[in-house]
């Protein structure tokens, strides 16, 4: 007999069981009402879009370079066309057959089969442009041109190589490009509210960054901004129709200050010497020749060089990479005889009318050193005016030794010394202007006033680059006043420093230019030689940089005779007189004489400045 009881149990077990059933179907269908609700109604535009995207690819145009040019508005540097030789992979069946033709008219080096090889059949699944091989030369060209009609999906077609007119004039102060890093292009992408992506190249190399120079400076200004294509695709990524373009903006065209023919003149006249020239116009600051030698091509640097090629430039003792006129420093040597002067005179610590007994060397009271002259002798009762056209040493000994070091280094700082004066050099050295301070962190000891001393005639431990050097040339030639350098002028970004001072009047710096202008015109002078050189007027302040010091002439001659001991040869020079527009600087490298060797370089500079207006 059946339980009553337990039949009512389970019928009620088996309802519960399907009411959960019933909830759990509920809960499941009101999901899959939300989802289909979602979809085709509150995310329609959301999920629109993505699939859009998933049926359209946006691809990246590489922008042109700016131009860059002197300031005649002669091209420095430009885009050149180069020609590519590209095939269309969705056409081709056999690429080792096509890359066997092809090789019987214009030779492929293996690393160009192995790239073709490599990226041949993802470009032809995407159907994207495939270089076979870049920078054809007329002769390759030709060839292929007579024989384009058996090769249907090869052609040629024109890219860029950025390229320097003149590559071994500017290479330190135009610099080159290169291929910048990954993390590099993200930033610049960044900047320009896009992604790195597909790109449609301009330039054979693919992206370029400034790498040195002023195409480094200005980088930012001269890439431009990139444009878009955007594609419909298929399912696998492969291009069908171009739906839209937004054209790339080119980057801005740069006029530098840069002076071609002074340029040419520098570097030819240098004649591959270890040295640099710097000339500046004085009215505004603007850098008209910047050179530094030995130089190196820009273009091989940018445009393919061979390893071989770049380990030699990279081990060649006269090291061309390095930027002597923005990062050598140098001595100033007797060239800064004036400011010392200037500094005599500003804290009355001499007059025009001030005399001292030169007998060809200086004794430091505190220890009996001697600091000798370059006139064995000396130059007998001297002035602070005949002491800079004679360039007595002695005479600034004394004067150095009777200065109180802080006020000459705040003093010499006001002529470019120990600071960065140049808005938009490539990373410039500010050289040094030692200090007290400066000496104990460096060297643990404490400042001597023999250190004074030695500062007096430019040597011991201060050090000027040659752009510095220019600076203080121009510096003295404006009266002490002048803008921060440049290769291209902005008024908004130039600073300027101006010598405050209630001591020197007009008629001190008249007296400054005269003596500097009797450095080559006087008899006495000690650039005397370079008077036939030129037409006109100059101011100017030769030097010799010591290297190594000897008590005799006999020690000199044998240091003389290791190329690499031998002094430095150094000029500042301004004009035409009286109302210079041009200031220059040169240093020579182990040339010895600063008005035999430096000098006749500063003039030719000079000329080709003072000629070419």
């Amino acid at each position: 007999m059946i339980d009553l009881n337990e039949r009512i149990s389970e019928k009620k077990n088996f309802f519960n069981r399907l009411i959960i059933v019933y909830i759990f179907f509920g809960f499941l269908f009101t999901y899959f009402i939300y989802r289909i609700f979602s979809l085709q109604i509150s995310s329609y535009s959301d999920y629109e879009i993505a699939s859009l995207k998933n049926k359209t690819r946006e691809i990246l145009i590489q922008p042109m370079r700016g131009i860059i040019y002197d300031r005649n508005g002669e091209i420095i540097v430009n885009n050149v066309p180069s020609y590519n030789l590209i095939t269309n992979p969705s056409g081709i069946l056999n690429i080792d057959e096509l890359i066997l033709e092809i090789s019987k008219i214009i030779s492929l080096s293996n690393n160009d089969i192995k790239n073709i090889k490599e990226k041949f059949f993802l470009r032809k699944k995407l159907n994207r442009e495939l270089v076979l091989k870049r920078n054809l030369t007329v002769e390759e060209i030709a060839k292929f041109k007579v024989r384009n009609y058996k090769f249907p999906n090869v052609f040629i077609a024109e890219r860029y190589t950025r390229q320097n007119l003149y590559p071994f004039l500017f290479s330190h102060s135009i610099g080159y490009v290169g291929s910048p890093s990954e993390e590099y292009i993200e930033e610049v992408m960044l900047e320009q509210n896009q992604t790195i992506k597909e790109t449609i190249f301009k330039y054979s190399n693919g992206f370029l960054i400034g790498k040195t120079g002023l195409e480094n400076i200005y980088d930012k200004e001269l890439r431009g901004i990139y444009g878009t294509k955007i594609y419909e695709v298929d399912a696998s990524g492969r291009l069908l129709e171009e739906k839209s373009i937004t054209k790339p903006v080119n980057g801005l065209d740069i006029h530098t200050s840069l002076d071609i023919r002074s340029q040419k003149i520098a570097h030819e006249k240098l004649k591959n010497r270890r040295g640099a020239v710097v000339a500046v116009e004085i009215s505004n600051g603007a850098i008209l020749t910047y050179v530094s030698s030995p130089s190196f091509s820009v273009n091989k640097i940018s445009n393919g060089l061979s390893q071989n090629e770049f380990n030699d430039l990279l081990n060649d003792e006269d090291k061309p990479f390095f930027d002597r006129a923005g990062q050598g420093r140098y001595s100033p040597a007797s060239t800064i005889k004036p400011a010392i002067g200037l500094f005599g005179l500003d804290k009355n610590l001499i007059n025009w009318a001030y005399t001292i007994n030169d007998p060809g060397y200086f004794i430091l009271p505190e220890d009996g050193r001697v600091y000798r002259g370059w006139k064995e002798n000396g130059h007998g009762n001297i002035n602070v005016s005949d002491a800079i056209i004679e360039s007595s040493n002695t005479f600034f000994f004394s004067l150095a030794y009777r200065s109180e070091i802080d006020e000459l280094v705040d003093h010499l700082s006001n002529f470019g010394f120990g600071k960065n004066i140049c808005v938009d050099c490539f990373l410039p050295d500010k050289g040094l202007l030692p200090t007290p301070e400066w000496k104990m962190n460096t060297h643990n000891f404490g400042w001597y006033k023999g250190d004074t001393v030695n500062l007096g005639v430019g040597q011991g431990y201060l050090s000027a680059t040659p752009i510095q050097l220019a600076y203080y040339s121009a510096f003295l030639a404006n009266k002490g006043e002048l803008s921060d350098f440049s290769f291209v002028q902005n008024k908004e970004n130039n600073g300027k420093t101006v010598f405050f001072t209630n001591q020197i009047n007009e008629k001190d710096w008249k007296k400054i230019h005269e003596s500097m202008i009797g450095v080559i015109e006087s008899p006495k002078g000690t650039a005397g030689r370079l008077k036939i050189l030129k037409d006109y007027i100059i101011a100017a302040k030769s030097g010799t940089v010591e290297l190594v010091s000897t008590d005799t002439k006999d020690d000199y001659k044998i240091i003389r005779e290791i190329e690499g001991q031998r002094d430095h040869a150094i000029i500042i020079a301004f004009g035409p007189m009286p109302n210079p527009k041009y200031a220059v600087s040169v240093v020579i490298e182990n040339g010895e004489s600063g008005g035999s060797v430096a000098g006749p370089v500063a003039i030719e500079v000079l000329n080709a400045l003072v000629n070419n207006e």
